[in-house]
């Protein structure tokens, strides 16, 4: 099946492991250039490795997405390697497991840098051009916790919801544009995140 992606642009945030790689390989898979990034460098040479007999090409950018300096220099990178961006995917590490008495307020502020602030800020920078080419495509890899809270994860269950909101409103703000906003909502996978999950709440 041809998905017409033959030659878009795509960025997937956090894509060095888990559904972030998975989503980048698929892309590449359809001949898409990806730029994918993440903080370990190894990993990420381990997913341009994964990606050598696909008809994309996968670029990689060792970033930390809580630094806006980083989210900046990722984008620009990736408009230098590939050209504007069509398609972003939204994608990050989870929060730590725990429940409200186990968070200060220095951490709720944490955990919105990592969840909220960075795909706000990674959405701004890449909107101009899909505004100017009346074409785009913004999609956020989630979690089930925005249908029902999972217990432990007060965290995820409480800044996922508030993205959920903003990914609503854009959806409704940017059609007019012809880019469209989808929200997923995968359920439990297999990830290294969610085998640490497991040992959190098992107490092993």
């Amino acid at each position: 099946m041809d998905l017409g992606l033959k030659n878009k642009n795509a960025l997937v945030l956090a894509s060095s492991k888990g559904l972030g790689k998975a989503t980048a390989l698929a892309l590449a898979a359809e001949g898409a250039n990806v730029t994918i990034c993440g903080r370990d460098k190894a990993a990420l040479t381990g997913v341009v490795s994964a990606s050598n007999n696909l008809k994309g090409v996968i670029f990689p950018v060792v970033t930390d997405l809580t630094s806006a300096d980083e989210r900046s220099q990722l984008v620009i990178s990736a408009q230098q390697r590939f050209g504007p961006i069509d398609i972003l995917v939204t994608n990050s590490g989870g929060p730590s497991a725990g429940t409200f008495q186990d968070f200060d307020s220095g951490d709720w502020r944490a955990f919105f840098e990592l969840l909220f602030n960075g795909v706000a800020d990674i959405i701004q920078k890449v909107l101009p051009h899909m505004k100017a080419n009346n074409e785009g495509r913004i999609l956020m890899i989630s979690s089930v916790t925005l249908m029902q809270p999972v217990d432990n994860l007060i965290a995820s269950n409480a800044v996922r919801t508030s993205i959920l909101g903003l990914m609503k409103s854009l959806a409704n703000e940017l059609g007019s544009f012809g880019i469209t906003v989808n929200t997923l909502m995968p359920g439990f996978t297999l990830t290294d995140r969610l085998k640490s999950l497991i040992v959190q709440n098992s107490g092993v």
